[in-house]
């Protein structure tokens, strides 16, 4: 019979495993809570990730040119790639169904008007009464405040 190694130094715990402590009731439901959330927010977002690809295998330009089809469809592709790969490590679940609801929205749009594109807003400068104070400042923070939920990315990319 061949004596029994110890496992590597890397596979032993950090601190010394002892006793388990009790888990009550309630942080067990806290966590299956977070558990399921995280799973349909997961779920919820590939779906979101497969509409794109199938919207864009469906798309056809509203000028019906073959060239613009095919811009189109790439920018839609880039714009869906890029913003999914930089919100990839997100955990925070309002931050996530922020972005969820800019997604749902930018696709919408993009149906309603045929437009790949976000649409644009047209605020004149200093166009937004501040509520106290006055300054530049809070007409930037204003500016930032009444921005659309589908243009909140839009910026940060382009």
């Amino acid at each position: 019979m061949v004596p029994r190694r110890p496992p590597p130094r890397w596979f032993s715990p950090a601190w010394p495993t002892g006793p388990a402590r009790p888990v009550s009731a309630a942080a067990q439901q806290g966590s299956r809570r977070r558990l399921l959330l995280a799973r349909a927010t997961r779920q919820e977002v590939i779906g979101l990730y497969r509409r794109i690809f199938r919207l864009v295998r469906k798309w056809q330009a509203a000028s019906g040119q073959m060239e613009d089809t095919i811009k189109e469809k790439q920018y839609i592709l880039n714009e869906a790639r890029t913003l999914f790969q930089k919100n990839k490590n997100l955990t925070d679940t309002d931050l996530i169904k922020q972005c969820i609801d800019e997604c749902t929205a930018r696709i919408e749009i993009g149906l309603h008007y045929q437009i790949p594109y976000p649409r644009p807003i047209h605020l004149p400068p200093m166009g937004l009464t501040p509520l106290r104070g006055r300054g530049l400042r809070s007409q930037e923070k204003l500016r930032k405040f009444s921005k659309p939920v589908y243009l909140k990315s839009h910026d940060e990319i382009s």
